[in-house]
């Protein structure tokens, strides 16, 4: 080839044109192919209105409406087979058999999926939910909608019913949020306002469930949601412009209205995007929902004209509530109108345009290929590992070319597929035996920990058992000979009165001391009868026994108790263990505050029967690294006061009967305890209580 340095630049008028021949096979193909008829045109430019607009228009409006015909007979038949669906389970005996056993939920859950409703209801024969898939409650009442009345009257049907926002939301949120559709402004629409379509046009059926003699027991209600549902207008599509219907490139659409706006189409407004939530223009929109008559002529749809049918949709209540639309774009048909015009007028030049065709169809085999095969080499640099040239429809040298193209490329996705299997086989292989060894590692330190802990109760009690019987006697030997010092001295003790109080204190502490030592590590020789009591009274009590704490630190006390459930436990390790908790929170707030006491009954779809006890305060909180730490035996953040054991033996005491007790708290915003009973106790750690009368606890109280 000529260097460029060596050849006189051609023309500007022709170097683009030029530049374009140089760079395409097609164009230069199409070039040679077209030369003839581009030569001819002008000639046969003064034929071309030779047939009249009217014919023209009359033909377009006749194939619209026969293919509003078909769209109809398709929209019935989809609302038919969903009455139809319902019916079928309504008459089901897997129905029959889930009233009996009362296994409707699961039932009504599995059909929905498998015969692809949006939602299934068990209704009485007054129209009230006994079972949903979704979310209504027992008791909601669907006698209101015309088709629930009617089926409990005389039949099953299935109709077009127009559900509001909250009327989704009730059945399920999900069907909410896929109504749910935000409006776009469109050229020619009504601006009304809106901004967003929150209602749901839904096919709605039911059927009536009759017993084996014939009588009404029930009746099943079901739904399908349109809103979103291209399945359906892409078969509409399918059906109505099936290939070959619209020919010369021409584009068959169905949309389905809710009111003005597209709730499902395959309109679109650019490639690959479809027009959601765009409006119809006010003409049709006055002439079809106002007027209540068919549409059968040209329109503005979205951004382009289009031969369109609109009829409209009507639900259970006789109310228009929507259109249902079918349509193809007028500009090929107006293109191929004025070529058929043309080639009909140009009789002399229809051997050249016959040939013209015929090359053309040669030239596509040699073309076509290459242009495939550019096109994936594009898709494959882009990431698109799928991308194939595909049967082509050369068999020539072009064509065993595109194949051995593809050849290759399965074989190089094949190589690729097999490195990623063996990386995602060797992933979930060290995925698996960490996770092996992270159990395995939890539950050694598991054991280690209860472990730990037996040892240290096995030594806490040798010995606490000691402690008690060392200490005991020189307590009792100082406060017997205390006492006797008052009573000898009489008034001449007076002025060693409040030394005398002190000694008496702290004997007393050593007691207190002893005895929790005691009960810590002997929880089962202090368990006492058990009860059902009434956690509120429980509560109050505790309130009085520790008036003087409240009283001195000027605490307010909020008290929500709204439990009704009794539990089954000791009343006095209950007191203990509240008495403990509200102390506690009194002395996390020195300078005054609020306590909060509240009761509340387990949830029993989620939790057994029982109650919770929560105790708050207003104080300091606990810091983070204190919590793991909090009901260990002998921690206490009180350096001058306190054993470290409260916390521990409220949790042993609550435990033992099968309940838990949970702390929840940031620094400086309090702390609140949370007590969890079981209403019929579980026991644990074999200390449950015994026929042991009051003596028997006191006395283990007392040791």
């Amino acid at each position: 080839m000529t260097s460029s340095r060596n050849t006189p630049p051609a023309p500007s008028v022709w170097r683009h044109p030029l530049a374009a021949l140089r760079a395409s096979v097609r164009a230069k193909l199409l070039f040679l192919v077209l030369a003839p008829l581009m030569l001819g045109f002008p000639i046969i430019m003064g034929l071309t209105w030779y047939w009249g607009e009217t014919f023209y228009h009359r033909l377009m409006v006749s194939k619209v409406g026969s293919d509003m015909s078909t769209a109809h007979g398709y929209f019935e038949r989809v609302i038919d087979n969903v009455g139809m669906r319902v019916t079928g389970l309504a008459n089901s005996h897997e129905l029959a058999l889930a009233l009996e056993t009362r296994e409707l939920e699961a039932v009504l859950k599995a059909r929905r999926d498998t015969h692809e409703f949006d939602f299934l209801n068990l209704l009485d024969v007054s129209g009230r939910v006994l079972q949903s898939s979704g979310h209504l409650f027992a008791g909601s009442e669907r006698g209101d909608w015309p088709v629930v009345a009617q089926a409990i009257r005389s039949g099953a049907s299935s109709v077009v019913d127009l559900f509001a926002a909250d009327e989704l939301g009730a059945l399920s949120p999900d069907l909410r949020e896929r109504a749910r559709l935000p409006l776009i402004d469109t050229p020619r629409a009504v601006q009304d306002g809106r901004r967003v379509e929150e209602r749901g046009m839904v096919i709605h059926a039911a059927a009536p469930v009759r017993d084996a003699r014939g009588n009404l027991v029930a009746v099943l209600e079901g739904g399908v949601l349109l809103n979103g549902n291209l399945d359906f207008v892409d078969n509409i599509n399918a059906i109505v412009y099936r290939e070959g219907t619209l020919p010369l490139g021409g584009k068959g659409t169905a949309t389905l209205f809710l009111d003005d706006a597209r709730i499902a189409t395959n309109v679109r407004l650019f490639e690959g995007e479809r027009a959601l939530g765009t409006r119809v223009s006010q003409a049709v929109r006055d002439h079809v929902l106002r007027d209540g008559r068919t549409w059968l002529e040209t329109a503005f749809v979205v951004n382009d004209w289009y031969v369109s049918g609109y009829e409209p949709v009507v639900d259970s209540r006789g109310q228009r509530v929507g259109m249902l639309y079918v349509g193809f774009q007028e500009a090929p048909y107006r293109e191929a109108k004025y070529i058929a015009l043309a080639i009909i007028a140009s009789i002399s030049l229809l051997i050249s345009v016959l040939g013209a065709l015929w090359t053309l169809r040669w030239a596509r085999a040699v073309f076509q290929p290459i242009e495939r095969m550019h096109a994936t080499i594009g898709c494959i640099e882009r990431g698109e590992a799928e991308a194939r040239v595909g049967p082509v429809d050369s068999h020539d040298e072009l064509g065993r070319l595109a194949a051995e193209f593809d050849h290759l490329l399965d074989s190089q996705a094949g190589q690729r597929a097999e490195l990623q299997a063996l990386n995602a086989s060797l992933d979930r292989k060290v995925t698996e035996r960490t996770a092996d060894l992270a159990a395995a590692n939890e539950e050694l330190r598991a054991a280690h920990r209860q472990l730990v802990m037996r040892e240290k109760l096995a030594a806490i009690g040798e010995l606490t058992a000691g402690v008690a019987h060392e200490i005991s006697n020189p307590t009792a030997v100082i406060q017997g000979n205390l006492d006797l010092m008052r009573e000898e001295l009489g008034p001449a003790a007076q002025p060693v009165a409040n030394e005398m109080r002190l000694i008496h204190e702290q004997v007393n502490r050593i007691r207190v001391i002893v005895t929790k030592l005691l009960q810590f590590a002997r929880p089962g020789e202090f368990a006492g009868y058990v009860e059902a009591v009434d956690v509120n009274a429980a509560l109050a009590d505790c309130l009085v026994l520790t008036r003087h704490h409240l009283a001195r630190a000027e605490v307010k006390v909020v008290q929500r108790l709204a439990a009704r459930e009794r539990v089954q436990i000791n009343l006095q390790e209950l007191q203990q263990v509240l008495i403990n908790l509200i102390v506690n929170a009194v002395q996390a707030m020195p300078a005054g505050g609020t306590l909060t006491l509240e009761t509340t009954d387990r949830d029993p779809a989620t939790d057994a029967r029982g109650v919770c006890i929560r105790v708050g305060d207003t104080g300091s909180g606990i810091r983070a690294e204190d919590m793991a730490r909090i009901f260990d035996p002998f921690f206490t953040t009180k350096k001058r006061q306190g054993t470290g054991l409260g916390l521990s033996i409220s949790h042993t005491l609550v435990e033992r009967y099968g309940g838990r007790i949970e702390a929840d708290s940031a620094p400086g915003a309090g702390a609140t305890f949370t007590v969890s009973l079981l209403a019929e106790p579980v026991y644990r750690n074999d200390t449950a209580p015994d026929e042991r009368g009051a003596d028997d606890s006191t006395e283990a109280h007392a040791t």
